[in-house]
């Protein structure tokens, strides 16, 4: 496992078998005090706030990285300064189009449903540079996502698809930068889990709530200032907010996707590591990882539940990762169908293309002890049942032998 500190980079040598020189070592330091993190986009004021509610509890190994994202943050707040001086008044102004919610669990698929979807030019959707810096995107984007983009690895590290500043991205990662609060906090402060509750948001104040929703509005419309399109957006936490987005946007429809729960069990607990190892403040310790795997999955599962109904019908549809994969095509036709998104021969040339594109991507395959698929099973049976995945039952327990010992 990597330090808290991030992405370790290898000391560039003219020789490869000769020891690094210490101007080599330097440039390695450097470039790993500026390799982008998700917090690098926000104001200054919303960092030092945001370290504040996790007390500043920065491990010594990941100094670097405040110390890299603090004058970048100074930077931040001017150019917010500047979008809010030239664009303010037209963002207040702007009018969002009912978006689309792609939503689903972490591992289930949202990326590959999220990149079809925004195939179709008659959408739009968060770039990467915007979740990330959500506040000076307008002003800045330009700059930055043509002269920068050496910073950003060419593949994600959890499941090796292509990145970049300008690809689709989670406007989780927006509310998070924006400093309202997201179960994505954990990701610097692995260790703290006050921030969890922001998953269903329960247990948050009205006041806060209503800071999240003028912040996520607020976000849509700079989406939209950028381009006057109905907005893709794919978030896993928002499935545990189904209810309030559509109160939020009653005209918007929404995607869920499942897969299989073994899959996503193993592929999820290798993604908070991944993701942590890269962005974290703190050394993480791990030692509730599986436990909070499980716990999220159920949160996310029962607020879900209790929310989808406020949805109409008709902007409403499901799926599974298995079928998007064997039949993309059919499954995109089927989702343009019953949410009414309009033609989609229009759209169906890039969709085989991008898919074509992606035919050599091999997912990761995952090997599951037994005792761990009962784990699941037991844990997460009603919904492996619901949606139409094989339940194993869980370990039977050991037969004690009741006879007489001679």
């Amino acid at each position: 496992m990597n330090s808290a500190s991030g992405n370790s980079l290898p000391a560039v040598s003219a020789n490869p078998g000769a020891s690094p020189s210490r101007a080599s070592k330097a440039m390695a330091r450097m470039l790993q005090t500026l390799a982008p993190r998700f917090w690098h986009g926000m104001t200054f004021g919303t960092w030092m706030k945001f370290l504040l509610r996790h007390r500043f509890a920065v491990s010594p190994t990941a100094l670097h990285i405040v110390a890299g994202v603090t004058p970048i943050s100074l930077g931040n707040s001017l150019a917010a300064v500047a979008q809010q001086a030239i664009y303010g008044r037209r963002i207040a102004s702007t009018t969002i189009q009912p978006p689309i919610f792609i939503v689903g669990h972490w591992r289930t698929g949202t990326t590959l449903l999220h990149e079809l979807m925004v195939q179709d030019d008659r959408f739009t959707y968060p770039t990467t540079y915007e979740c990330i810096a959500p506040r000076q995107s307008l002003t800045t984007a330009w700059f930055v996502t043509r002269f920068f983009n050496f910073l950003l690895p060419s593949r994600r590290p959890m499941d090796n698809m292509a990145t970049g500043w300008n690809h689709p991205q989670e406007d989780e990662f927006a509310l998070c930068n924006l400093g309202v609060g997201s179960p994505y906090e954990r990701m610097a402060f692995p260790n703290d889990m006050s921030s969890d509750r922001f998953l269903d948001l329960a247990g948050v104040s009205p006041e806060e709530v209503a800071l999240w929703k003028a912040a996520l509005e607020r976000f849509l419309q700079t989406i939209t200032v950028r381009s006057n399109k109905p907005i893709v957006l794919k978030s896993p936490p928002h499935t545990a907010r189904v209810g309030l987005l559509s109160e939020m946007f009653p005209s918007a429809r929404f995607v869920h996707i499942v897969r299989d729960p073994y899959a996503v069990f193993s592929s999820t607990m290798k993604l908070w590591p991944s993701l942590t190892d890269l962005q974290a403040l703190q050394s993480p310790r791990y030692d509730d990882l599986r436990e909070y795997v499980y716990g999220s999955f159920e949160r996310m599962y029962r607020a879900f539940s209790e929310q989808k109904n406020r949805i109409r019908p008709e902007n409403f549809c499901e799926l599974r990762y298995e079928d998007l994969v064997r039949d993309p095509v059919a499954q995109m036709q089927s989702i343009y169908e019953h949410l009414g998104l309009g033609d989609f021969d229009r759209a169906r040339p890039k969709i085989e293309a991008h898919m074509q594109s992606q035919k050599d991507y091999k997912p990761n395959r995952h090997q599951i002890p037994a005792e761990r698929r009962a784990e699941i099973s037991r844990r997460w049976g009603p919904f492996m049942r619901q949606y139409g995945y094989d339940c194993e039952p869980p370990a039977a327990p050991p037969v004690l032998d009741a006879s007489p010992k001679r």
